[in-house]
């Protein structure tokens, strides 16, 4: 299991992209590739950004962008399994992922919240 999540979100990334260009060359899979792509790409930047944060409100702010990411692109991969049912079990994977990912995410952002709540 991977621990740093800089490498941990580039690799599912790139999962993603290997995924996608795997997919049927139609109109359908054409959007749902466009979004997938962009939005699990997102997730790793903006956790990037958000170790570059300049204060605390601003590294949450950043984490929650990245979890919403993370749940938009549950979101597709759902669609890209019911458009590609041959692609259902490499979808699920990804999906798995995405979700220990939101739930990295999530401990993350509630425990930043609450340090200087005591």
């Amino acid at each position: 299991m991977e621990y740093n999540l800089e490498e941990r979100t580039a690799v599912f990334g790139e999962k993603i992209i290997t995924l996608v260009r795997k997919l049927p060359n139609d109109s359908v899979n054409k959007r749902l590739i466009e979004q997938v792509v962009g939005s699990a790409g997102s997730i790793g930047a903006n956790y990037c950004e958000a170790n570059e944060s300049e204060s605390k409100k601003d590294f949450i702010h950043k984490m929650g962008i990245s979890k919403k990411e993370i749940k938009e692109t549950k979101h597709w991969l759902r669609l890209i399994a019911q458009a590609n049912p041959d692609f259902i079990t490499e979808c699920r994977d990804n999906w798995k992922e995405a979700q220990e990912l939101l739930l990295i995410f999530s401990k993350i952002i509630t425990s930043c919240r609450n340090k200087n709540q005591i």
